[in-house]
C-alpha cells in the first residue's frame, strides 16, 4: 500500500510542480506534513543530496524520498512516478504544438504559469533557509535574539552567496568547499 500511494504522491508532485526540479519542494513539504515519511529536515538533506549529485534535481529528490521511504522499490517508482507526467505532457504539447503555438489561452497561461513556478520556489528556498539557517527551539528557550540563527551556517551561506556571484566558479566548487567547511566546522 506504501509503494502505491509514493506513486500516486510522485505522480501528483510531477503534474503539478510547473517550473523543474526545485518546484516540487512545496509538494514534499506537503508530503512530508501528511505521509511522515520524511520530515523538513529530511528535505533540506535531500536537496544538498540532489544538488550535489549528477541528474535533475526533481528526480534525485524523488529517488531519495523513495529510497527512504520504502528503499529500492520506491526509490525507482517515486522516480518514475514523478517523470510520467512530464512525459505523457511533453508527447502531447509535441503533437500539437504548431497548431497552439500562437493561441492567445496557451499564451495567457505560460504568462501566469512563470510567476507561479518563481513563487513556488521561492516559498520553498525559504522553507530550506528555515531549516538549515533558523533555531527557533533554541531562541523559544532562550529568548536571546543571539540564539535564533545557526550563525556558521548563515555566515557559509553569505560567502557562498557573494562567491558565487562575484567569482562566479564552478557551483561543483562551491560545493565541495561547503562540503569541507562543514567537516572542519562540523556544522
Amino acid at each position: 500500500m506504501t509503494l502505491l500511494r509514493l506513486m500516486l504522491e510522485f505522480f501528483k508532485t510531477g503534474l503539478f510542480s510547473v517550473g523543474g526540479g526545485l518546484a516540487t519542494l512545496p509538494f514534499l513539504y506537503e508530503m512530508s506534513d501528511k505521509t511522515g515519511w520524511f520530515s523538513h529536515a529530511d528535505i533540506a538533506d535531500m536537496i544538498a543530496i540532489s544538488e550535489s549529485t549528477p541528474g535533475a534535481i526533481g528526480i534525485n529528490m524523488s529517488t531519495y524520498a523513495g529510497f527512504t521511504t520504502a528503499g529500492i522499490p520506491g526509490g525507482v517508482l517515486a522516480s518514475l512516478a514523478l517523470a510520467t507526467p512530464s512525459v505523457i505532457i511533453i508527447l502531447i504539447i509535441a503533437k500539437f504544438l504548431n497548431k497552439f503555438r500562437n493561441n492567445r489561452f496557451v499564451e495567457g497561461a505560460f504568462y501566469g504559469l512563470r510567476p507561479a513556478s518563481i513563487a513556488m520556489i521561492t516559498a520553498a528556498g525559504m522553507n530550506v533557509a528555515k531549516v538549515a539557517l533558523v533555531n527557533l527551539n533554541a531562541f523559544s528557550a532562550s529568548g536571546s535574539i543571539g540564539d535564533l540563527f545557526v550563525w556558521k551556517a548563515l555566515i557559509l551561506a553569505v560567502a557562498i552567496f557573494i562567491g558565487q556571484r562575484k567569482l562566479k566558479w564552478s557551483p561543483i566548487l562551491f560545493l565541495a568547499i561547503s562540503a569541507v567547511v562543514g567537516i572542519l566546522f562540523q556544522f
